[in-house]
């Protein structure tokens, strides 16, 4: 059962709970991850043992066993396990329960967790928790509420806590240093989805979700001739990451994985760099973290000024070949 209420900022505090938890944090599919090393921040806070499932690569899991803090690692090396596909993790997860009993279960709040965490709560018959920003002990989070406009203390007297971490609010975990032990685990095709293939565009530029600096653009650029013509040029210059609002994604100009807010990726960069986004809620939901933020709109009364840094009101078509010369 979840009980919540909304809190101030200025009123949470951290409360590390006693060692009698004990948590399975279940991995990204694929390589080593950022967002994965956070959730184990988060697991770590919570005390007691922490337990990392790996599906697939046994190197990877290998590498996560170097982990600090980490006590052991579960490695699945069938098949079933090496895409992430969720039904198929499903039911890995709760075998793995099954053996271990563990208090809580911890995915990030990635696509991939996302779409794993509801289904293993269903199963266990427990309420989910999404996006976890503060452990404040074993029985209580902290959580956003309405596109992050509100944040609320959450608890849970669920026997098994099942949770989404946002990596943005958790320091990674660091490699290197840790020697937890690797066993296996036990795991099978649930035959209710395949994985065909995965479609990965290559780029020299840095990952949207862990790069310190991103420029994200907006429907105002009209096109997706410009944002190669506009941005580009000036994500070049400060070795940034490039994101887009959804009406820019919708709107054909770049890919989905662009796409930063509320049903795209939650960042928070050293600098954000918003071009011709208005800064409607959902868009504000991903990025409004970032250490600063700068904003360039040629409506002053545009919700984006109210979370920026420094604002520039001008024409983006004026301005930021401008800035991209003087850099």
């Amino acid at each position: 059962m979840l009980f919540s209420r909304v809190v101030p900022k200025c009123a949470r505090s951290v409360f590390v709970g006693s060692r009698s938890a004990s948590s399975l944090v279940v991995a990204n599919p694929g390589p080593l991850d950022g967002s994965t090393l956070s959730t184990i921040t988060a697991a770590k806070a919570l005390g007691g043992d922490v337990t990392v499932l790996v599906g697939g690569s046994a190197e990877v899991a290998q590498e996560f066993a170097t982990v600090d803090g980490v006590s052991k690692v579960l490695h699945c090396g069938d098949e079933a396990a090496a895409h992430g596909v969720a039904e198929n993790m499903t039911n890995i997860v709760l075998e793995c329960q099954n053996a271990n009993n563990f208090s809580h279960i911890l995915a990030p709040a990635t696509n991939a967790g996302k779409n794993l965490m509801p289904r293993v709560a269903v199963k266990l018959d427990v309420a989910p928790i999404s996006d976890v920003l503060e452990v404040l002990d074993e029985s209580r989070f902290v959580r956003p509420m309405y596109a992050g406009n509100a944040i609320a203390t959450v608890s849970s007297s669920d026997a098994v806590k099942v949770l989404t971490v946002r990596g943005t609010a958790f320091e990674k975990a660091a490699v290197g240093g840790g020697s937890a032990a690797v066993e296996a685990a036990s795991g099978a095709d649930a035959g209710l989805s395949k994985w065909e293939k995965d479609e990965v565009v290559e780029s020299d530029r840095p990952e949207l979700s862990s790069a310190s600096v991103v420029v994200a653009g907006g429907r105002a650029l009209k096109s997706g001739e410009n944002f190669e013509k506009v941005l580009d040029p000036l994500a070049l210059k400060l070795n940034a990451a490039v994101g887009a609002s959804r009406a820019a994604v919708d709107a054909g100009y770049v890919p989905n994985e662009y796409q930063v807010g509320q049903t795209g990726k939650v960042v928070a960069p050293d600098l954000y760099v918003a071009v011709g986004i208005s800064g409607a809620i959902q868009h504000l939901a991903g990025m409004k973290d970032s250490k600063t933020i700068v904003c360039i709109n040629k409506d002053a009364e545009a919700p984006i000024f109210q979370v920026s840094d420094y604002g520039l009101v001008a024409d983006l078509f004026d301005a930021v070949p401008e800035m991209t010369q003087k850099l």
